[in-house]
């Protein structure tokens, strides 16, 4: 009987409030999804991707899609980015890549969208991506809430 009233006490008490969670915090470092593929092409492992390694990952991963085939079309290409993109709409897009608009996407046209983002990634233009050199480095200040003030 004890133990019972017990418990009904212990039952009538409220529950401690929960803390309101805290926001997201800005990133102020982030990695593209495609600088994140390309270093997941670094098969040396020393964290430094040349643009071999670059070539010859880009073909290993078509031909995964290609299946034995010359081209893929954009849903290929869609199961292509998911894998190596983290999503079948990140960019670069299709619609970049395919630049002879045939709607079917070669080992070659993939190869010179990779090409054009691995020299803009080369900051020091050495022929090279360090990890540092695929990061984005956000300086912005993040947009307030609506009707927070100073």
């Amino acid at each position: 009987m004890l133990l019972a009233a017990l418990l009904l006490g212990l039952a009538q008490q409220p529950s401690p409030p929960v803390p309101a969670a805290k926001p997201q915090p800005f990133a102020s470092i982030v990695v593209e999804p495609a600088a994140m593929a390309i270093a997941a092409c670094d098969a040396d492992t020393d964290a430094v991707v040349t643009r071999a390694e670059l070539h010859a990952c880009l073909a290993r991963s078509f031909a995964a899609v290609a299946q034995g085939k010359p081209d893929i079309g954009y849903i290929g290409y869609g199961d292509w980015a998911l894998r190596w993109l983290g999503d079948a709409n990140a960019l670069p897009s299709q619609y970049g890549i395919d630049t002879d608009n045939d709607d079917r996407i070669t080992l070659a046209e993939l190869t010179a969208e990779f090409d054009r983002l691995f020299d803009r990634y080369d900051a020091d233009k050495n022929g090279s991506l360090s990890r540092a050199e695929l990061l984005t480095i956000r300086s912005a200040i993040p947009p307030r809430p609506p009707g927070k003030r100073r």
